[in-house]
């Protein structure tokens, strides 16, 4: 077990005191069948601080850092994979903002996240992309006080549900940059993806810009470094999903080893077993082994020194979480893969936040970038 000082484990006793209060299964249950984002959950969890631990206290945050943030984060997807995971994206792309906004930007937007009464949304991805961030085709073209905003953005997170958008755009002929851009913006047509395999209380949409006008100011960081901005804030979305990921393993080992350890066959508990109890040791081993990369991750953040780190720990929280869920599905034997256990949910939560962000192959493109370093072309 990593170690932690005492305020870290009284965040954490918050978090999971919080988190058994306001988290009820059959809520759980009913809000993923109809994609209901936990809107009343978010502003309870924003209330009592644990939406922005990491951003400055001027801003409504805690000043805490990215390790306070994913202790967090791991807690309450540990007790329910769908809700946890919505309340935690309900402020992605406000690392663009507190990375590289300005000031107005910051005071204007963050404190509304921290409290959990808005919404934000990464706008990155495009047909065809790859997550090759300087080619985006997306148009921001200069006009007077203005830029004028066009394109089409996929598989956005909280597309719809978001009250502001960090929009990647083409600022010039060879460089990109980052805008926000409000929801309410005339020229915004949003198309909902519908049902997805998991994370269904984050909805997903795809973005069509159509001659979007975006105040000059709105501009996150260098108009011309929109590219490099967006890798540098995927290291803290890595670990923060990679957190979430080690919270939904360590969620379906829970109800694994408390039905195992009830569950009666042959007059014996399935705990008795020795096929079992070899499963739930490696369970409980991959569990610990990805705990440690994701802490290390989130601390070398921290520090400013995360280099191949959290997408490391983006990947072997990830694999560890489909992996465990799978197996306590197992172990549930036909029980498993009914609604009411909750594992078969953890599973499909827990595959979807292994393909988010690039997926396995991506992440070992930046672990091998790291290591042996980019290949010029």
């Amino acid at each position: 077990m990593c170690d932690l000082n005492r305020s870290q484990r009284e965040i954490q006793k918050a978090a999971r005191d919080f988190a058994r209060g306001e988290f009820d299964k059959d809520l759980a249950l009913e809000m993923e069948k109809k994609g209901t984002f936990p809107g009343a959950i978010r502003r309870k969890a924003g209330a009592l601080g644990f939406l922005g631990l990491h951003f400055p206290e001027r801003y409504g945050g805690a000043g805490l850092g990215l390790f306070e943030a994913a202790l967090v984060a791991e807690v309450l997807c540990r007790q329910d994979s769908s809700i946890g995971s919505a309340l935690i994206f309900s402020t992605l792309g406000a690392e663009c903002l507190l990375r590289f906004g300005s000031e107005a930007l910051q005071q204007r937007f963050l404190p509304d996240l921290a409290e959990g009464k808005a919404c934000s949304a990464l706008a990155v991805s495009e047909p065809g992309l790859g997550g090759q961030w300087s080619a985006v085709r997306t148009t921001a073209v200069a006009d007077g006080e203005n830029y004028i905003v066009d394109g089409c953005k996929t598989h956005v997170l909280n597309g719809g549900q978001a009250d502001f958008y960090i929009v990647l755009c083409r600022t010039t002929d060879d460089a990109a940059g980052m805008l926000l851009v409000e929801a309410e913006r005339p020229g915004i047509a949003i198309s909902a993806l519908g049902r997805k395999l998991g994370t269904n209380m984050t909805p997903a949409a795809d973005l069509r810009l159509s001659g979007v006008r975006v105040p000059a100011d709105h501009l996150v960081g260098r108009e011309d470094r929109g590219a490099a901005q967006l890798e540098s804030v995927l290291e803290e979305i890595y670990v923060l999903t990679a957190a979430q990921a080690l919270g939904i393993a360590a969620g379906a080992f829970d109800r694994a080893l408390s039905y195992v350890k009830q569950r009666e066959a042959f007059g014996r508990t399935l705990a008795a077993f020795e096929i079992t109890r070899h499963k739930i040791a490696a369970m409980a081993a991959r569990i610990e082994g990805a705990r440690a990369v994701v802490y290390q991750a989130a601390r070398s953040v921290d520090a400013g020194r995360g280099g191949m780190l959290p997408a490391t720990a983006k990947w072997l929280s990830s694999l560890a979480a489909v992996q465990t869920a799978d197996d306590a599905i197992q172990l549930f034997g036909g029980y498993g893969y009914m609604r009411e256990t909750e594992v078969e949910r953890f599973f499909r939560d827990a595959k979807t936040l292994d393909l988010l962000f690039g997926g396995r192959t991506a992440l070992k493109r930046k672990m091998a970038d790291s290591v042996i370093g980019k290949i010029r072309r």
